[in-house]
């Protein structure tokens, strides 16, 4: 390619000979300065055809590399950007009301999704969620009911914001998977989908396992539904409650014939607590106010602070039934639901919490899973998992990039204690509300929630090395893992897995704890 090399014009001073002036006709086209200047820019403009030869060069390196690095580090040019799913429903209400329904809050991202650091690439997912939303259980659909029968019983309401409940009828089912619920699961299949499509295939199909509860497996089905975009995914592993099933109560101590495997519930530890006398503490605090209010409003309810309770409850239920805002919703401020909020925080904070010495050992044995999936080895653990189950390739496949299990807010709880996330300098005050607090169930365990365990192969530089790292997102939210050195919200897989000691030693006798 010829190179433009600048050439001076001459100097009138140097050679005032050769000094051209202007024709008679007052100017030559040939001749004289302007000439000079045509010149001399002649110089510095490439000709047409060199500029064409450039950039089929440029192309052909662009291509070149691009084809090497996709070849070298098959996915890493598939994460510089994040997805946009606001994941807010449209009920009619402010999104600061509905974030603070604790546990019955439908799934709203806690951040927009962030992508992994460029040139680290997604190689196996680790997916848990819970269960779309669903009617009350039996036991909380009494308690509301009750409630609201006592201000059914009301003749004449001095509050104009009872007046609905003129036409209202209790139509409430029970446990049962809700439309909207369904609808959310098909949600996360899709953006699951959409967001690790690389690890996708019909030859590599999503391994899916679900709690044999109605609305858990229904959740499943309505998720691999929403993944079914170019693959044939399917439900592979209904785990049973309990024996036969059904019904409340397991060996503590399953024989290997038992068939069930219970990480993805946790009723194997009965002495264990459940939070009750600590939220009680709190409804204590915070409901008389609102009790007061109510009873006033409908002279002779004689409601206790647990129906005021159970009739905040009413709120997110009968919204996500009829996917509008529900009129019980009026009934109650913004600071209020924020109290309402803190009850359920408190209750699992020592329930299945760090609040209880049993909390997080019920979540040991899926965290073992968990490894077993990261680092391709044999699951270890003496706790939760069932061993004829987790040494099947069948049953527990170790060759798959994505696995997805389904299970229920209190076994996520646990998991979530267990692995060391969510923890706060001091256990929560159950009768002085945290303001800054990092357990927040809102943000942990709504309808639908999900962990995302995310291992990743990152090039530090090229060739390799390219070390492994592990990153965990829930609810969207990229977790710190200040407990394996995270940075940036990854730390390496070796160090995640020597954080996890407390798993990988059966809870260091908490186990053992659960049955004496």
């Amino acid at each position: 390619m010829q190179t433009a090399v600048y050439q001076p014009l001459p100097s009138y001073h140097d050679d005032p000979e050769k000094a051209l002036l202007p024709s008679a006709s007052g100017c030559d086209s040939t001749q004289g300065p302007a000439s000079e200047r045509r010149r001399w820019s002649s110089h510095w403009v490439p000709k047409w055809s060199v500029v064409v030869v450039l950039l089929i060069r440029i192309s052909a390196l662009t291509w070149i590399v691009y084809t090497l690095w996709r070849y070298c580090f098959p996915h890493f040019l598939a994460f510089e950007g994040a997805d946009d799913h606001t994941g807010i429903p449209e009920f009619g209400l402010p999104e600061s009301v509905m974030r603070k329904w604790a546990q019955y809050a439908p799934y709203m991202p806690v951040d927009p999704y962030i992508a992994p650091p460029l040139g680290c690439a997604v190689t196996q997912v680790r997916f848990l969620q819970r269960h779309g939303a669903r009617w009350p259980t039996e036991s909380a659909g009494k308690e509301m009911k009750t409630a609201v029968d006592k201000l059914l019983a009301v003749k004449k309401y001095k509050d104009e914001n009872l007046d609905f409940l003129h036409n209202f009828t209790w139509t409430f089912g029970q446990d049962d998977l809700l439309p909207f619920g369904a609808a959310q699961s098909f949600d996360a299949g899709r953006t699951a989908y959409e967001r690790y499509s690389h690890l996708f295939s019909n030859e590599s199909l999503p391994f899916v396992r679900a709690a044999s509860a109605g609305r858990v497996v229904d959740s499943s089905t309505n998720w691999t539904a929403g993944c079914q975009k170019t693959i044939d995914a399917k439900l592979d592993l209904i785990l049973p409650e309990s024996v036969g099933g059904h019904g409340p109560m397991v060996p503590l101590r399953q024989p290997d014939s038992y068939q069930g495997n219970l990480t993805l519930n946790d009723n194997m530890c009965p002495n264990s607590g459940d939070g009750d006398d600590e939220s009680a503490k709190w409804l204590a605090v915070y409901a008389p106010p609102i009790t007061a209010r109510l009873n006033a409003g409908a002279p002779g309810a004689d409601l206790t602070h647990k129906d005021a309770h159970h009739l905040m409850t009413m709120c997110p239920f009968h919204t996500q039934v009829e996917q509008l805002a529900s009129p019980f919703c009026a009934l109650f401020t913004n600071h209020e639901f924020k109290a309402y909020e803190y009850f359920a925080d408190v209750n699992k904070f020592y329930g299945n919490g760090y609040g209880d010495r049993l909390g997080r050992v019920q979540g040991v044995g899926y965290v073992n899973e968990l490894l077993a999936r990261l680092t391709n080895t044999p699951v270890h653990d003496n706790t939760q998992t069932n061993r004829t189950l987790d040494a099947s390739p069948e049953t527990f496949p170790l060759n798959r990039t994505f696995y997805a299990d389904f299970s229920h807010d209190n076994t996520m709880v646990a998991i979530y204690a267990a692995l060391g996330l969510f923890k706060d300098p001091l256990p929560l005050d159950p009768t002085t509300l945290n303001p800054v607090r990092r357990w927040v169930i809102s943000e942990m365990v709504p309808f639908s929630a999900r962990i995302v365990v995310e291992r990743l192969e990152c090039a530090e530089r090229l060739p390799i090395p390219r070390p492994t790292m592990v990153r965990i997102l829930v609810n969207d939210a990229v977790q710190p893992l200040e407990f394996c050195g995270g940075v940036a919200g990854m730390c390496t897989l070796d160090a995640f897995v020597k954080s996890q000691s407390y798993a990988r030693h059966d809870g260091d006798g908490d186990w053992d704890l659960c049955s004496e």
